[in-house]
Parts: structure tokens; sequence; C-alpha cells
């Protein structure tokens, strides 16, 4: 079964935040097995990514994933950016998405939806799992 991965690189979401996409800006993939080479490769001519978060034994398609995904998130077109070289799976995600999806898990799970949110690199993660998987 594939693992979905989350990765972040800091040159890449430097790059993103200079030509107006925002920093927010993560590599969401599948892959067979552990996902720490791939990562290790690096994408976009960067070497720089982390691992932020990983789910094994997903039963996904890389098409119906990037589809679901592009449905609520956007995708960095790589037509547009000739920077990232072709590279699909880069989303640019909003603080306000990850905020509303943080308080509405909060609110089913019920706990104090009034707790300050301060949002790190891996709730940007789990929200991408999140609506991947779904």
């Amino acid at each position: 079964m594939p693992t979905i991965f989350v990765a972040r690189s800091a040159n890449i979401c430097q790059w993103a935040s200079d030509v107006g996409l925002g920093k927010n800006i993560f590599k969401v993939g599948l892959c067979d097995g552990d996902p720490a080479a791939l990562v290790a490769a690096g994408w976009a001519g960067e070497t720089d990514w982390k691992l932020l978060r990983q789910q094994a034994d997903v039963d996904l398609d890389e098409a119906v994933m990037l589809e679901r995904l592009t449905k609520r998130q956007k995708q960095v077109d790589p037509i547009y950016y000739p920077r990232i070289k072709g590279e699909t799976g880069l989303f640019k995600v909003t603080d306000a998405d990850v905020q509303r999806h943080i308080i509405l898990a909060r609110a089913l799970a019920d706990e104090s939806e009034k707790a300050p949110i301060r949002l790190k690199a891996v709730d940007y993660a789990n929200y991408l799992i999140a609506n991947a998987t779904r």
C-alpha cells in the first residue's frame, strides 16, 4: 500500500514568497515504502526538503489524491513558474483554511474552540493529508 507524505523546502517557500505565492508551499506525494529517500533527493532543484508528516497504508492513486486536494487548495501550476521545473503536487495553503480545519476538529472532539491557535508546519501537513484521504 502506498504512503502519503507532505514535505516542505525553506528555499522554495522563500522563492514563492518573493514571486507572490505566499510562504506556505508544500509538496504532497505518494510513494511505496518510506519517503525519506525521495525527500532527501529533493524536487524542483532544491535539496533542503524536510518531511513533515507521512501516513502509511492509504488506499489512493496519485491522480485521485491530487484531484481531491485541488478541489480545496490551489495547486501551484508548473507551467507558469519555470523555477519548479514541471513539479506536480506543490500546493499553496492559506492560514484561514488550516485554522478552520483545526476549529472544526476541536468542535467535533468536544474540546475548547476558544483556545488560541498557533499554526506550525505540521498543522498544514495534517490538513493536507486529511483532505487528500477523505
